[in-house]
């Protein structure tokens, strides 16, 4: 079924909507809250949310597309519970060790994800990656975006580990290097 057709559901309130949705997103969904929550059920409520939070979306939301739309959905809420879930402890997960990595190049402030959700950061690491060749931009994003693991990231472009790590060392140090030069960082 097209995107269109599953919004157009979502839009007269008919259930088969969410299965739809499921039906074609469910196990992208799922890979990405996994990379995320190492708990399978703390996955299953995560795009369980989603669900939820899409069926009150639209309407009177009507994405342009819908898959990026319900991607970026699903990373926030997983985000948020893996906060919660993490707020006493923090368990070794994609997620957490991709934060850790850039941790190293946005330094200077307390808490990482405040940085992070600061308006001119988040502008110039736009811009930043804009700059970038595809296949930077590319390995970059899955890593830092969707918390692919280094392994699955090397055998989706056809990279050894090695090469992978280089390059999003590398891609970084370019980062800091790019916010110092804004006056972003220290």
């Amino acid at each position: 079924m097209e995107d269109l057709q599953i919004i157009a559901l979502y839009e007269n309130r008919k259930e088969e909507a969410v299965r739809e949705t499921d039906r074609k997103y469910g196990r992208l969904l799922y890979a990405q809250a996994g990379n995320i929550l190492p708990d399978h059920r703390d996955r299953e409520e995560a795009v369980s949310d989603t669900y939820v939070r899409v069926w009150n979306a639209i309407p009177p939301e009507k994405p342009l597309c819908f898959k990026a739309w319900l991607l970026k959905l699903a990373r926030r809420l997983c985000i948020d519970r893996f906060r919660a879930l993490n707020s006493e402890k923090r368990r070794s997960t994609e997620y957490a060790l991709s934060l850790e990595e850039l941790g190293d190049c946005i330094s200077g402030s307390e808490d990482l994800m405040d940085a992070l959700r600061e308006k001119e950061l988040r502008h110039a690491i736009d811009r930043f990656l804009r700059q970038l060749p595809q296949r930077e931009r590319t390995v970059f994003l899955c890593r830092y975006f969707f918390a692919d693991p280094i392994k699955a990231i090397a055998s989706r472009h056809d990279l050894k580990e090695a090469n992978v790590k280089t390059l999003l060392y590398r891609t970084r140090q370019s980062l800091k290097q790019y916010l110092q030069q804004e006056g972003l960082i220290l």
